[in-house]
């Protein structure tokens, strides 16, 4: 079973809306890079059951952020932050750099 790193993100924005078991068999197996036959013997449970844990719990963090869409406004966001940080470190702004602030404010205004 391969791993979707992007699913810690998700984890940390909705990790806490998953079942105890399902968060504890997903924080098992991506965060401590448990592997199944691990996280089943911690759990109590067989292998076939912690796989089941921890697909059902990557389903239901996909379904939240395509509902939600907390981690890409996120970084949407950082991005922009970055951008207008990169920005106002340089020595001059130019008229272009002037716009280009505006309008990342503008869109930083719309998440709000």
């Amino acid at each position: 079973m391969g791993k979707d790193l992007n699913i810690t993100v998700l984890m940390d924005f909705y990790g806490q809306l998953l079942t105890e078991k399902q968060y504890a068999a997903m924080d098992m197996y991506y965060n401590q890079d448990l592997s199944l036959a691990e996280i089943a013997e911690e759990a109590e449970i067989s292998r076939q059951g912690a796989r089941d844990f921890i697909k059902r719990g990557e389903k239901q963090l996909l379904e939240f952020e395509e509902k939600l869409g907390l981690a890409k406004r996120f970084s949407d966001m950082s991005a922009r932050i970055k951008e207008i940080n990169e920005i106002t470190d340089r020595e001059t702004l130019g008229a272009e750099d002037q716009k280009r602030l505006k309008t990342l404010a503008a869109e930083l205004t719309e998440y709000l």
